[in-house]
């Protein structure tokens, strides 16, 4: 596929959303494409956007039932192939997407991402639900609570639908461990989807999930999404509380590291900041800034200072322009 950015004619934004959703329908290459004869919907449920998703639910247009069983059966269909989502509850699934389409018919909305599936980084807690990391020492762990941003996502109305694989401790760029093995690129299952976010950027590119959550410390996001043909976003570090993300870093680095969203829509990316990030009150070094807040209150508080070239690689004319 060849994309022209002509700006004259569209804004970049409205560039990055149609190449992303040509790349999401394009780049399924080896894995099955998915069907519309049976369905009603074309574009398929899978191929839409969370934020397109969040408004036909809202507006009764679709069920959360609909949805839920639409990435069900996709996630059937892709993951023998890709290993990317390595648990996954399918009954309750389907108990919390009609629970989604009760509280509607009573009015209540709960969020931005109501009855919306997402995918989780296997390195968050999750509560009642295993998380390794990749670790052998985890393979049966079980967490007590939610990691403050999977908190954030259920509070808005989300789904987890299922945790997605990680190379051991998140220590490797190859998205491999002796608990659950090899994840595969959804272009060509004979490659790898990079690392440590590998099996989100798999799982999301092959219209298994719409969204989901990764970390990033040099590049665990922005590889895997550059590799699977995704967008994806490293927040500034503690721009989203890490309360609950089983860190392994050793102190002096793990102040890089940040939690942020992958997609196939680069609208999705900010639906998603905006839920996820802000202080929780437990992370000491959390920054206190929130997406659409005033900031007005934390003026004298705050520094902000950027730079565009770290003298290896520089950025292009059009990041520079965009920061």
């Amino acid at each position: 596929m060849q994309a022209v950015y002509h700006p004259s004619q569209s804004s970049r934004r409205d560039f990055l959303r149609s190449a992303g959703a040509a790349v999401a329908i394009a780049g399924l290459g080896a894995l099955p494409k998915v069907g519309v004869a049976d369905c009603r919907f074309d574009p398929p449920l899978t191929h839409l956007s969370a934020s397109k998703l969040a408004k036909l639910i809202a507006d009764r247009q679709v069920s959360a039932v609909e949805v839920a069983e639409a990435y069900l059966k996709r996630i059937e269909e892709v993951n023998p192939k890709l290993n990317a989502i390595v648990q996954i509850d399918a009954e309750r699934i389907r108990a919390e997407a009609r629970q989604a389409d009760k509280d509607l018919g009573r009015g209540v909305n709960r969020g931005p991402l109501h009855g919306v599936p997402f995918t989780m980084k296997d390195n968050m807690l999750t509560k009642g639900i295993i998380t390794t990391n990749g670790c052998p020492e985890l393979r049966s762990y079980v967490p007590t609570e939610d990691a403050t941003v999977v908190n954030r996502l259920k509070a808005a109305g989300g789904i987890l639908i299922g945790k997605t694989n990680v190379p051991e401790m998140c220590h490797h760029g190859i998205t491999d461990n002796i608990v659950y093995g090899r994840t595969n690129n959804p272009f060509d299952v004979a490659r790898a989807p990079d690392g440590s976010s590998g099996g989100e950027a798999a799982i999301i590119a092959a219209a298994g999930s719409p969204f989901g959550l990764g970390t990033d410390i040099g590049g665990s996001i922005r590889n895997p999404a550059h590799v699977c043909g995704i967008v994806g976003i490293k927040p500034t570090s503690r721009r989203v509380p890490e309360t609950g993300m089983l860190g392994t870093f050793p102190p002096f680095v793990a102040h890089w590291n940040g939690i942020g969203p992958l997609a196939r829509w680069v609208e999705d990316l900010e639906l998603v900041l905006r839920v996820i990030c802000g202080p929780d009150g437990r992370d000491p070094r959390a920054v206190p800034v929130a997406l659409g807040k005033s900031s007005d209150v934390y003026s004298d508080r705050l520094k902000v200072a950027y730079f565009d070239d770290d003298g290896v690689s520089e950025s292009t004319a059009a990041t520079k322009h965009a920061v």
